[in-house]
């Protein structure tokens, strides 16, 4: 089975259809049996909107989990193991969301879609 863990960007821009999404990316994304997007996210997004750092979210705030669902994809495991991995990891970039995507990754042992050069050597990125 081929899995992919969205990065919270990738899975925002294929919300909105933004051009930003790279075409290896939706392509990899299309051939996916199951594409993931991590409880993280929905933390990120939602903070974010709250602190008005992402107005442009404000209208898919309310329904981001069903919208996953819509789209056909799921939600990615959150357990204690990827919060440890993800606080563990020997790493100097310090955005705790993309550390706990990053262990998601890591774990799960799926591809991430990402255009976050951040992640290159520590899990197959896609982009």
């Amino acid at each position: 089975m081929t899995a992919v863990l969205l990065d919270t960007h990738a899975w925002t821009w294929s919300l909105s259809s933004d051009s930003r999404l790279s075409s290896a990316a939706l392509a990899e994304i299309a051939g996916a049996e199951v594409v993931l997007v991590s409880p993280i996210s929905f933390f990120e997004i939602s903070q974010k909107v709250r602190l008005g750092k992402w107005p442009e979210m404000v209208p898919f705030v309310g329904r981001l989990d069903a919208i996953l669902s819509e789209q056909g994809g799921v939600p990615a495991a959150f357990t204690p193991e990827i919060c440890l991995r993800a606080g563990m990891i020997d790493w100097d970039h310090r955005d705790p969301f993309d550390r706990l995507i990053l262990a998601t990754a890591q774990l799960m042992n799926v591809s991430l879609i990402s255009a976050d050069t951040v992640f290159d050597g520590r899990v197959t990125r896609i982009w």
